[in-house]
């Protein structure tokens, strides 16, 4: 008799998981506290809330996380077929409608025959014995679920936080200032980019390095994840940082003067409507009031009103190399498998690609077939790679990216890498895919 499969979560990793493991027949139950409980950054009720940012980043098929998209499309990710469904303009980048992305995974999770979405909060790991367990409670894990977990694998967990950025109404902006760009494109592009010249600049650097922010509780460690730092602590790092990072000018030439500005702050659409606006790369843990202050200082968002502001949070994972197998089992637990960014990778792409991982081989447990892995030259197997090969007391999160591929056996031009990597995967994937 075939087992059911029980997911706790229903962010992004736990609703794929759901729908892989319902796609091969077997029955689900899909457990979300929303909305009884939220955490402090979740508002919606809706499964599969983005809160960070609406960018799932490259969809480029040449860089490793378009490579991971497409192997996701390969392997039937509901997720990626809602994405592409709910995208909106964001140049080279797939970027999503919120709203509409959570509605449409939310409804494939409550009108699908093979799944029950049960609206409560699990405090404890259920014991073995009921079939396979996929925890996906995300990096807002309960304190409760967390210490669960904790007394399972015996191991403290480990803790980094990561930042939200500002959304703002699109008709605040003064549009007689900013101006439609995209990076080296020649027409008018899909990000609105706010210039500042050198004296503006260094205000604003000043005055951001001067700022209040929402301090730590006094058990917290500040650890940051370095690809998405608040943008007060990149500041710190020197003046010129941010104009090297997320305020890079480059190829944004202002058609207004026919002038590169000395910095730019760029919004990238955040809705189908075109009235949302995301402040690309400025996570913030500064307090709401020093936001609306500072922020209002960026030429063209004087009267800017902001949708939400920005917030910190903490981001929960395990020390992977030590406690997880190739299959996303834990090595204590066998039946119990963790998916999403709480079993040590970063992003919303590679978050969703663990949970499609965990939930084929939580479908394969309850049918009583052998579990799988990947092979490790696609972008999902250097994922796993990443979480069970890395030497335990380095490891840190990690987004997808082509340091995490085996090394080529020889030598390759540095243009056509992507390109050679992405037919490498697809091809290994394709055959992984056939014998499975």
């Amino acid at each position: 008799m075939t087992q059911t499969v029980r997911i706790i979560g229903g962010g992004l990793a736990g609703c794929e998981a759901a729908w892989q493991a319902a796609s091969r027949g077997c029955q689900v139950i899909l457990h979300d506290m929303k909305p009884q409980r939220f955490s402090p950054a979740h508002h919606s009720p809706q499964l599969a809330e983005l809160v960070c940012s609406n960018s799932l980043r490259s969809n480029a098929p040449d860089s490793a996380v378009g490579l991971l998209k497409e192997e996701m499309r390969q392997l039937n990710s509901l997720l990626m077929q809602v994405a592409d469904a709910t995208a909106v303009p964001a140049g080279k980048a797939l970027a999503v409608d919120r709203e509409h992305f959570a509605a449409q995974v939310t409804e494939a999770m409550e009108s699908h025959p093979d799944i029950t979405v049960l609206r409560e909060e699990v405090t404890q790991l259920p014991p073995p014995g009921a079939g396979p367990i996929i925890l996906a409670t995300g990096p807002l894990t309960s304190e409760a679920m967390a210490e669960s977990l904790v007394s399972l694998t015996g191991r403290e967990r480990l803790a980094f936080y990561d930042a939200i950025a500002p959304i703002i109404i699109k008709d605040s902006l003064d549009m007689g200032i900013i101006y439609q760009k995209s990076r080296y494109d020649d027409g008018p592009g899909d990000y609105l980019n706010c210039p500042m010249d050198r004296h503006q600049y260094e205000e604003f650097i000043a005055t951001l390095n001067s700022a209040s922010t929402v301090p730590l509780k006094n058990f917290e460690e500040a650890k940051y994840f370095e690809g998405c730092l608040p943008i007060e602590i990149m500041a710190e790092r020197g003046e010129e940082t941010l104009r090297f990072g997320p305020m890079k000018p480059v190829g944004l030439r202002n058609p207004h003067t026919n002038n590169t500005p000395h910095a730019v702050v760029q919004l990238r659409r955040e809705n189908h409507e075109d009235t949302l606006y995301n402040m690309v790369g400025f996570q913030t843990k500064l307090t709401y009031g020093e936001q609306k202050r500072i922020f209002r200082m960026i030429p063209g968002m004087e009267q800017a009103e902001f949708a939400r502001l920005g917030s910190i949070h903490r981001n929960t994972f395990i020390c992977a190399p030590e406690l997880l197998e190739p299959t996303l089992q834990l090595k204590t637990r066998p039946d119990l498998f963790l998916a999403g960014q709480l079993s040590g990778v970063e992003g919303y792409v590679e978050s969703t690609a663990m949970g499609l991982l965990a939930g084929i081989n939580g479908a394969r447990m309850a049918l009583g077939q052998p579990l799988v892995s990947p092979p490790p030259d696609t972008a999902l197997g250097a994922l796993i790679t990443h979480l069970t090969r890395t030497e335990a007391k380095h490891f840190q999160p990690s987004n997808v990216n082509f340091g995490l591929f085996p090394p080529w056996e020889k030598k390759v031009p540095k243009r056509l890498r992507g390109q050679m990597r992405a037919e490498i995967s697809l091809a290994s994937l394709a055959i992984w895919q056939q014998n499975m």
